[in-house]
């Protein structure tokens, strides 16, 4: 086919279907009236149902597609027209609403505020000095998160989901014949079946679900095998959607109630099935919904409700003190628009406008340093939830244990070894095509099966009846003859069992009595005991009457046995609990498997079982009991997914941080229950799409490292507000000392601007500076009331030697007067912003700077150019510019003793300050 035709003619058909104001590429609005929650836009509600009643062959032929899907040219060329398969809210924002977010805090407006008012009272040179403020604040923040996006979507591809998709294979014609027929199967002869990024599907494309799978965009079903849908984030609808090839229902003209389409956005709970895809990106309705609601800010996570009342607590003190100081000047020195100048500084001083880019960059640092540790953060404000999170709850496959399953035993009922067994296993694995598990691949890697390999092509498979998490079992329906009909059955043995009537004992069928019935608990008892995972095997006979099966006809099997997996437990298991227990983390346990086996790995990896609680127990709590249960339990064993999700919130709802590590469709209500979701990139779409933080190894070790990177990254923003908040206060305690005793400003707004800006200059290293260890031993949180009461304590410190400095320059220096002020001002200038950038290196440790605890280089080598930057200001030629001036050598060994003298009664402090309400 013509590529430019195929464009054109596809251009033609969003056009007579109108469509045109779906695709951005066309322009226009995306919709014409505005509609109600779950309701589907108007002109895109027309096109799903035309495409939901269009005959398949008819459907095809419109998508320009076929039963094996389109080729690879031609899906490029519908791309050009339709764009990549991405929602809004996905795509990154322009450069101008980029830099407009990062000017839009609380810190920057008011700042804003303040330098509109120094305009309109003609203090120009304030009005310079706070608008570079806000400039250097917005724009530094700004390529900070651009290069942190850039680096994060770099990350994000190497986990992005994919979707199975039919490629059409341009030297086969079979395909045309399909279309003529009709007859599609979820392998079309002559098809390439590939995994795609779902941004590069487009309409036309034939895509394969199976379980686990996310529905990559709006589709028309054109098989469907016991598909099960959640459809909870479209419609609420608690429980599974059965979705079918032809609608079942009642007529009906909303979209969401048809029975053969489904939405982007939701999820394949169990079954398979085979779909055209008709709409992507905003032009599915998931799409639409994302439209609506890009404008509003999503809910503030603990983390950022944690960073926001920090900054409310500084406003606030902020608002009071700069009036209190405006009326002390006003009433002491007369001349009210000086002291309303100098309340602005004092308020622009007290303003923490770093704040945001330090947080940001901060984390992006953090971001930075785990992607070289195998973790891949999708979301920034996570990783401090990393490293705040006391509780991880885990799986235990994959996570304590190897995660490579082998196929150990293949038993009778009775755990004699028995051939049969094995071939009717395989059997199974190899004809299923619904969930895939490492359980499937253990049994067809097994090293005996070169005769089961060939005992699989005598067979013809019939039908299949897919994996669910409520049955816990799936068959497959095999025909060597056509005579009859072979239902072959595996799943967890109490499942198995509750569907048996008979069983093969000593090579004949004999009923399921109680007394075999006690032997066979003995007989999986003991090998879990020995910790290996036991799957049962059943079978029967079935007259070849039927071509499609349900799980009705899983009844009146016969048990054959049980084939036993062992999945051994790593290596690095043991020490890596060792080190997330030193460090505050308690591991709890969340498995779907059987408890003994859980219970043996648990001995095996050396961690502790406090307490052991079963799905069936679980059931029966009430939400009090479960959260009295949680605190004591190490183990929860056969878990249904709803289980692991209301263990997950009792646990939050106890007021730990909780992670929960899953990579399967059972783990994904849990991981978007926790504060933080964990996940690896081998995990179903669903489990990452869930997921905050991904691993491109699925280790503990790994994690530990992320816990310590999120302390650290934690750390850092501390440190930046605990200096900040103490210094302004002292600062402004100081200014009310001076002003109520001295005939002039003890620093004019001009010198409290400059002061500010380099001191803020001077923290923009933080985030790449060392921590010390004891931080990290244990998990941090956000505490306004420990930042509030910091202040208070060690604010007044440096007050003390303000005031010495006072003291020093009025009686010393005889700066005493109204025409000796720019000597005082100058002194206290450069004493003030000395003391602020020391203040750097005395609080960002418990221990004694310089000799115990010592900062990056970065933090030191910027503390230098700024302290040397305020010496040299008052001695340089733009002094007079400043309204500063030199100050006399003599006046500098007295600046170091009050500097010394700082540096002890602050340490002092500190031991004292640590005792009494600890360090955090």
């Amino acid at each position: 086919m013509n590529l430019n035709l195929l464009k054109d003619s596809f251009v033609r058909f969003v056009h007579a279907h109108g469509m045109d104001r779906h695709f951005r590429r066309f322009g226009g609005d995306m919709f014409s009236s505005t509609p109600t929650p779950n309701e589907v836009p108007p002109t895109l509600a027309q096109h799903l149902l035309k495409a939901a009643r269009s005959e398949l062959p008819a459907l095809l032929e419109q998508l320009h597609s076929r039963a094996d899907g389109l080729t690879d040219p031609e899906a490029d060329a519908i791309r050009l027209v339709v764009g990549p398969n991405e929602v809004e809210h996905e795509k990154p924002l322009p450069w101008w609403a980029h830099l407009w977010q990062c000017y839009k805090n609380p810190f920057n407006l008011l700042l804003t505020v303040l330098a509109a008012v120094s305009f309109a009272t003609e203090d120009i040179k304030a009005t310079v000095v706070i608008g570079t403020m806000v400039v250097l604040s917005t724009l530094m923040r700004f390529v900070q998160e651009s290069r942190s996006n850039s680096a994060a979507d770099k990350l994000k591809e190497m986990v992005s989901n994919t979707a199975t998709v039919l490629r059409h294979d341009l030297a086969s014609d079979i395909a045309d014949e399909a279309l003529r027929y009709f007859d599609v199967t979820l392998h079309p002869k002559g098809a390439r079946r590939i995994e795609l990024a779902i941004k590069k599907l487009v309409p036309g494309d034939i895509v394969q679900l199976s379980a686990g799978d996310m529905i990559p965009a709006d589709l028309r079903l054109l098989t469907a095998k016991d598909l099960f849908i959640s459809q909870a984030a479209m419609t609420g609808e608690s429980l599974p959607v059965e979705k079918f090839v032809q609608h079942r229902g009642a007529a009906t003209n909303n979209p969401l109630e048809l029975d053969n389409l489904c939405f982007m956005g939701t999820n394949v709970i169990s079954g398979s099935a085979t779909a055209i895809v008709v709409t992507t990106g905003n032009q599915t309705y998931f799409g639409a919904l994302a439209e609506r609601v890009t404008a509003t800010d999503r809910t503030p996570t603990a983390f950022q409700l944690g960073v926001n009342k920090v900054s409310w607590l500084l406003i606030r003190f902020m608002m009071v003190m700069s009036p209190v100081v405006f009326f002390l000047n006003g009433f002491t020195k007369g001349d009210w628009v000086e002291a309303f100048l100098f309340a602005l500084s004092v308020a622009v001083g007290l303003t923490p406008e770093m704040l945001p880019m330090i947080v940001t960059s901060t984390l992006a640092k953090g971001a930075v340093a785990l992607s070289r540790k195998k973790v891949i953060v999708k979301r920034l404000d996570a990783i401090q939830n990393f490293g705040a999170m006391d509780v991880l709850c885990t799986d235990k496959t994959g996570t304590l244990t190897q995660d490579r399953i082998f196929l150990e035993r293949h038993t009778d009922i009775l755990g004699k070894p028995d051939d049969l067994v094995l071939e009717y296993a395989y059997l199974n694995s190899h004809y299923q095509t619904g969930l895939k598990n490492l359980l499937d691949v253990a049994v067809l890697e097994h090293a005996e099966l070169q005769r089961e390999m060939a005992l699989a092509s005598a067979y013809r498979k019939v039908d299949e009846i897919p994996f669910d998490f409520q049955r816990r079992r799936m068959s497959v329906v095999v025909s060597e003859r056509e005579d009859h009909h072979e239902l072959i059955c595996k799943g967890a043995v109490e499942e198995i069992v509750s569907i048996c009537t008979h069983a093969r004992h000593n090579g004949t069928v004999v009923p399921l009595s109680a007394e075999l019935l006690k032997e066979i608990q003995e007989t999986t008892a003991s090998l879990n005991a020995e910790g290996l995972r036991v799957v049962a095997v059943a079978a029967k006979d079935l007259p070849p009457t039927k071509e499609i099966y349900s799980v009705a006809d899983e009844s009146e099997l016969v048990l054959i046995g049980y084939i036993a997996f062992l999945d051994p437990p790593k290596e690095s298991t043991k020490p890596a609990l060792d080190a997330l227990k030193k460090h505050g983390v308690t591991v709890k346990i969340l498995t779907g498997d059987n408890q003994l086996v859980t219970a043996k790995i648990c001995r095996q990896v050396g961690l502790t079982v406090d307490g052991m609680l079963l799905g069936s127990d679980v059931e029966d709590m009430s939400d009090a009991d479960l959260a009295i249960a949680v605190e004591k339990t190490t183990v929860f064993a056969k878990l249904s997914p709803d289980h692991k999700e209301r263990i997950v919130r009792r646990l939050h709802d106890n007021g730990h941080v909780v992670g929960f590590m899953g990579d399967g469709i059972n783990d994904a209500p849990a991981l978007r229950a926790a504060d933080i979701g964990i996940s690896v990139d081998t995990a179903v779409d669903i489990a990452k799409e869930a997921a905050d933080i991904i691993l491109l190894e699925k280790s503990l070790m790994v994690l530990e490292e992320g816990v310590l990177e999120g302390r650290k990254t934690f750390a850092n923003m501390l440190k930046y507000i605990k200096m900040t908040a103490s210094s302004n206060f002292g600062n402004v305690f100081s200014v009310l000392v001076a002003s109520a005793f001295l005939p002039f400003l003890p620093m004019l707004p001009l010198h409290l601007l400059v002061q500010n800006l380099l001191y803020d200059i001077s923290q923009i290293t933080i985030p790449f500076d060392n921590v010390d260890k004891e931080f990290l031993e244990k998990p941090q949180r956000w505490d306004p009331k420990e930042i509030g009461r910091f202040m208070i304590f060690f604010g007044p410190i440096s007050s003390i030697f303000d005031i010495a400095t006072f003291a020093l320059l009025w009686y010393i220096f005889g700066a005493n007067t109204t025409e000796h002020q720019t000597l005082f001002q100058s002194g206290w200038f450069i004493e003030g912003l000395l003391s602020q950038t020391l203040i750097v290196h005395m609080i960002r440790t418990r221990k004694i700077p310089f000799f115990q605890s010592r900062a990056s280089w970065a933090l030191i080598g910027m503390t230098l150019i700024i302290m040397a930057i305020g010496i040299l200001l008052p001695m340089s030629p733009l002094a007079h510019y400043f309204k500063l001036q030199g100050l006399p050598l003599s006046y500098f060994p007295w600046l170091l003793l009050i500097l010394g003298a700082y540096a002890v009664l602050t340490q002092m402090m500190k031991g004292w300050y640590a005792k009494r309400y600890g360090w955090q």
